[in-house]
């Protein structure tokens, strides 16, 4: 990740304010407040700003002039009753600002979560970085044989360069292309003096997909825990994993009780279907049971021996 002079500047002005206030704040967030944090090879994600905090849920939940309890145990016992019944209202309290730096083709999968306020960069108004991201080698992979969107076995040796020449390769001819049509540089300087350039919201239509873009994206507390809990799994898509996981340290810092409700009936557990929880009671009450007289299908039924963890009878 490349900041510029600027860009490091300003990051220092903004962490250097202080400003009063009676709104809530927590100190673990502001810490790093406006820090860029890197992700992949010239990505970021930055807190920008924030409301409420874990208290902030429980006093929703109560409809309460206070502040939550005096207990800790208190207020984590009743963020726990409301995530553990599905009680998603209260945490629609809490919002967070992010600013994104990250490529197009993770833009395009990210923006399908449409439950945010997005502002992004106007590539009809100012040139693109000249910036793509290019996959460390060990996240190089052939498509997998068993998933239509996932990946298999790991590229090596020359077939893993071949690949990633050709991505560098047509990157930087696209964004030479792109400044030529512009006839204007990164730098900002004209390439021919008597050539007329073409329009912004042209010249960008052949840039490769891994071109870096950035935007501001805007949430509640609910759906980004709904966009975590798919973006952070290990089933996502590697390079949006890689935000997600930040992110995921961001919502530490800011609601550490929610955040481990969220990791316990969320991430860590599982929904059952009825007939799962049928097969479920006859395991522990040591009855046998199959997959043919479950009522599942063989996908079903891995899924749920998956979740259970109990390897020996995935089929």
């Amino acid at each position: 990740m490349k900041l510029t002079k600027e860009q490091q500047q300003e990051i220092r002005d903004q962490q250097s304010q202080e400003n009063k206030t009676k709104r809530v704040t927590v100190a673990e967030l502001e810490n790093i407040l406006y820090e860029a944090i890197p992700i992949l090879d010239h990505g970021f994600i930055r807190v920008i700003d924030y409301m409420g905090d874990d208290t902030s849920i429980v006093q929703a939940a109560r409809v309460s002039y206070g502040k939550g309890t005096k207990k800790v145990s208190t207020d984590a016992g009743l963020i726990k009753y409301l995530m553990r019944h599905w009680h998603s209202t209260p945490f629609e309290m809490c919002e967070i600002k992010y600013h994104v730096k990250l490529p197009i083709f993770i833009a395009r999968q990210w923006i399908r979560h449409r439950t945010a306020n997005v502002n992004e960069y106007s590539a009809r108004y100012s040139i693109l970085d000249k910036e793509f991201y290019l996959p460390a080698v060990e996240n190089l992979a052939a498509q997998s044989q068993s998933n239509r969107q996932g990946r298999g076995h790991v590229l090596s040796g020359d077939q893993a360069k071949k690949v990633l020449d050709l991505l560098k390769k047509d990157a930087e001819q696209t964004y030479d292309n792109y400044e030529t049509m512009l006839n204007e540089r990164y730098d900002g300087s004209v390439i021919d003096e008597k050539q007329v350039g073409l329009a912004r919201e042209l010249a960008r239509m052949n840039l490769t997909l891994n071109t870096y873009t950035q935007w501001y994206w805007k949430t509640d507390l609910l759906n980004l825990m709904n966009f975590l809990r798919l973006r952070a799994d290990h089933h996502a898509q590697f390079e949006i994993r890689a935000y997600a996981d930040a992110m995921l340290e961001t919502v530490k810092r800011w609601v550490p009780i929610t955040y481990d409700a969220f990791l316990d009936y969320r991430v860590g557990g599982t929904e059952v279907s009825s007939k799962g929880k049928k097969i479920i009671q006859k395991l522990i009450s040591g009855e046998k049971v199959d997959v043919e007289k479950s009522g599942l299908s063989k996908r079903e039924w891995n899924e749920l021996m998956t979740a259970l963890e109990l390897k020996d009878k995935i089929i």
